[in-house]
């Protein structure tokens, strides 16, 4: 298997790989041109990153500055909104249903690094997916770790670190976020 293909199965592969870079290359190009729109051009996102993405809903709006490692994975929904200074670190599937809203600073990480030293350095990871359903609302600075799925209506607070699923309609804040209110 190639290191995409294991990537996308969600195996350990190694990220220092020559197709890897060239799809991180092109995605950084799709977020430069984004980032870089004046803002009355910018009605929801750069047509490189539009074209780049793995799926978009209608009505999608995406502040900059954005970044994303590959775009490919990422699949948004109707009504998504994306504050400033988000990133999506999308080695794995994120799925983002309908009517989510991101503070500034959001980020959403799937690569869980290889827990031993030398294997790390030598670049192994794996991919795990993010989902968030609908209707939810995640707070500025806010970080979702991998592998996390987050139910519909849930709330997390700014600046959580949510390391584990949020059942629907949870408010959820604190690092490692936990359930409040």
């Amino acid at each position: 298997m190639s290191e995409l293909q294991k990537m996308q199965a969600g195996d350990w592969y190694c990220c220092l790989d020559e197709t890897l870079e060239a799809l991180r290359q092109t995605a950084r190009r799709a977020v430069h041109q984004h980032n870089t729109m004046p803002p009355d051009a910018r009605a929801a996102m750069g047509p490189d990153l539009a074209w780049l993405l793995g799926a978009t809903g209608r009505d999608v709006f995406l502040e900059a500055p954005f970044h994303c490692s590959y775009g490919i994975n990422i699949h948004l929904g109707n009504r998504v909104y994306f504050n400033a200074g988000c990133a999506v670190l999308d080695s794995g599937p994120v799925t983002i249903g309908d009517d989510v809203m991101m503070g500034p600073g959001v980020q959403i990480y799937c690569a869980e690094h290889h827990k031993d030293p030398g294997l790390r350095a030598q670049g192994l990871e794996r991919a795990r997916a993010v989902v968030i359903a609908s209707e939810v609302w995640i707070g500025g600075g806010a970080i979702v770790m991998p592998g996390v799925s987050i139910g519909r209506g849930a709330i997390v607070g700014a600046g959580a670190v949510v390391t584990r699923d949020v059942a629907p309609g949870a408010t959820v804040a604190g690092s490692p976020a936990r359930p409040i209110g």
